[in-house]
């Protein structure tokens, strides 16, 4: 990611450059060869720059840090480290069964063809009611969550089926919902009250 960024801010310059050359010699566009030279700086080259800005600042929205860089969702990051990993997120997150750097993301993305797009468009939601609207006081998910979110990694594991596989059909029609029986998850409103784990990072 780094060397993509550095890429990136290498284009952004050389481009930068390039126009400034056009502006202070703009005889260079006189001859054919120059205006397909100037068609590419000034039409090209920022298209690449809009499309590798688009897809870094994408990849960057699926971090945790960035979904938890809002005030409001501190308490959702302070829970990935309860000690009680009866919760269902710390349990998840202190034992690798997600990304730490994509932990949010994993577990709040619909798996469906446009899960991606969709999460995306939810996440800007967020933005415009983080900083243009009312934050409520307690925050709900626009929608129930669906057992797609658990299935797509738990399904056909072992120690799943060993517990869950003659139920396979309500599970993955939504009919019985996975947070009936894990109905532990955030505890935002006490996460400050609660012991957190001693390997949390500082």
């Amino acid at each position: 990611m780094l060397n993509f960024n550095l890429a990136l801010i290498a284009f952004i310059l050389v481009t930068v450059a390039l126009v400034a050359v056009l502006i202070l010699r703009p005889s260079l566009a006189a001859a054919r060869g120059g205006k397909v030279l100037a068609f590419f700086i000034l039409f090209l080259m920022p298209v690449v720059i809009l499309w590798a800005g688009t897809e870094l600042h994408l990849e960057h929205a699926k971090s945790t840090s960035f979904c938890l860089s809002c005030h409001v969702m501190e308490p959702y990051g302070e829970s990935l480290w309860l000690n009680d990993t009866g919760h269902l997120p710390a349990s998840h997150f202190q034992h690798n069964r997600v990304s730490r750097d994509a932990a949010c993301y994993t577990c709040h993305t619909s798996y469906t063809m446009f899960g991606g797009v969709k999460s995306k468009l939810k996440g800007l939601q967020h933005l415009y009611v983080n900083y243009l609207g009312t934050v409520p006081e307690t925050i709900q998910l626009y929608e129930p969550f669906s057992n797609l979110e658990c299935l797509h990694c738990h399904e056909g594991a072992r120690n799943f089926l060993d517990f869950h596989g003659d139920m396979m059909g309500e599970l993955e029609s939504n009919e019985t919902s996975c947070l009936e029986c894990h109905d532990q998850i955030h505890a935002v409103k006490e996460v400050d009250q609660l012991e957190k784990w001693e390997g949390a990072e500082p």
